[in-house]
């Protein structure tokens, strides 16, 4: 398994990932160019030549980075990958001057967030914008 730091990204291939991960389908979403505009840096983890996991982050520009997109491939799920995948993003974030980590989770990841990850749960509100 080999993990990198905001590799060349493949939009078909992340889209396959994405709706693998979530349980939708590939919808053509154009990753590249959001993730080039939006995110302060992306990780990625490559079996072989395949994309397996991968997670967006995204910043405030200041102390707090966001992570987003959090998936593995349904195949690979349970075998530590996506925990891998937030502590190369933590230290990433580290270095780039970050001084807090947040991820917004459904209930049912509370124990890879906080138990695998080290997050720990925090008061958050949330507006659904679309209608």
């Amino acid at each position: 398994m080999s993990f990198a730091v905001s590799p060349p990204i493949d939009d078909s291939e992340l889209d396959a990932l994405h709706a693998a991960a979530f349980g939708g389908s590939p919808v053509g979403a154009p990753w590249r160019a959001r993730l080039e505009r939006h995110s302060l840096f992306w990780v990625t983890a490559h079996h072989g030549d395949i994309l397996v996991g991968f997670v967006n982050v995204v910043g405030d520009g200041g102390a707090h980075a966001i992570l987003l997109d959090t998936c593995v491939a349904p195949s690979l799920q349970g075998r530590g990958i996506g925990a891998q995948l937030v502590a190369h993003a933590a230290h990433e974030a580290r270095d780039r001057g970050c001084q807090w980590l947040h991820a917004d989770y459904e209930p049912q990841l509370t124990d890879f967030y906080e138990a695998r990850c080290g997050l720990r749960s925090t008061a958050a509100g949330l507006l659904r914008l679309k209608r």
